[in-house]
């Protein structure tokens, strides 16, 4: 969600300079707008314009006037500035003190100094408008430019799960193999053959397996991945970052789960990789519309 775009235009006798900054944010929409008191009118309108283009992130956005003439829409209170004078003056001669700075401390006072309240004019509104519009283009544009590099690293990492999903798979045929042997090793152990009822020792191997068995959760997160990869493929979804996020939780759960009953140090191992990779992962959708 990060990008920055810049318009200015000449409009009458003024530059208008019109910058946009977007920044990630997990708020959803963070608007803030600065302008000209002049254009106060002017901001609610911008800000339905400005949320409904870029949607998410923080963006920040301002609006200057830079005058190319003389004129000045600064305006000066006289009456006020008549009035702080003379009671200055007063209480200067009254004390004895001088009164050849008077000036500059009068125009420091409290509302001695304004802006014009003139009302701004349809052309100038037009004009603010289409500036406002460019930079939006120019932010859409830089944030396309990363959501490219964006969508590569989200398909390697998803991908490098898939690849670790495969090994997990082979891994836990092995895991089962080694169960039933270490069981039957143990009872060759601690019980003589002939007290041991084959039948009954079968049914407690499978007992045992299926509380350790990882299968469900193995069909779960495939399923999951590849619902993954059908969102950031998908044309026609045009907010997909919280439903990325949302798949992302499940892959999480599914992960967790495979290392809490795997109860094999090879198939933790990957589990721990399978996490590094979906954390990169969740980093990246927190910036995706």
């Amino acid at each position: 969600m990060t990008g920055f775009g810049k318009a200015s235009g000449q409009v009458d006798d003024k530059t208008v300079n019109v910058e946009i900054k977007s920044l990630n944010s997990q708020k959803g929409l963070d608007l803030n707008v600065k302008l000209p008191s002049k254009f106060r009118s002017f901001e609610y309108d911008l800000r339905n314009k400005v949320g409904a283009a870029l949607q998410r992130g923080k963006i920040d956005v301002f609006i200057t006037l830079e005058h190319n003439t003389a004129a000045s829409e600064i305006s000066l209170n006289k009456e006020l500035i008549i009035s702080y004078f003379n009671e200055f003056k007063s209480i200067a001669d009254e004390i004895g003190a001088s009164t050849d700075n008077l000036l500059p401390t009068v125009l420091k006072m409290p509302d001695v100094i304004g802006e014009s309240h003139e009302e701004p004019s349809e052309n100038e509104l037009k004009k603010i408008e289409e500036m406002v519009l460019q930079a939006i283009k120019e932010v859409e544009n830089f944030r396309m430019l990363e959501g490219k590099t964006t969508e590569d690293d989200l398909q390697f990492r998803i991908k490098n799960i898939e690849t670790l999903f495969e090994k997990l798979k082979q891994e836990d045929k092995r895991r089962v193999t080694e169960i039933r042997e270490r069981l039957k090793n143990n009872l060759d152990i601690f019980i003589p053959k002939d007290k041991i009822d084959s039948n009954r020792f079968e049914q407690e191997v499978v007992y045992y397996i299926e509380k350790l068995d990882i299968n469900e959760e193995l069909s779960r997160l495939k399923a999951h991945c590849d619902y993954f990869k059908n969102i950031m493929n998908d044309k026609k979804e045009e907010q997909k970052g919280r439903k990325l996020n949302f798949i992302s939780q499940e892959i999480g759960r599914e992960i967790n789960t495979i290392g809490s009953k795997a109860n094999d140090a090879v198939i933790q191992n990957m589990v721990i990789n399978m996490k590094d990779e979906l954390e990169k992962i969740k980093e990246q959708t927190s910036n995706i519309l």
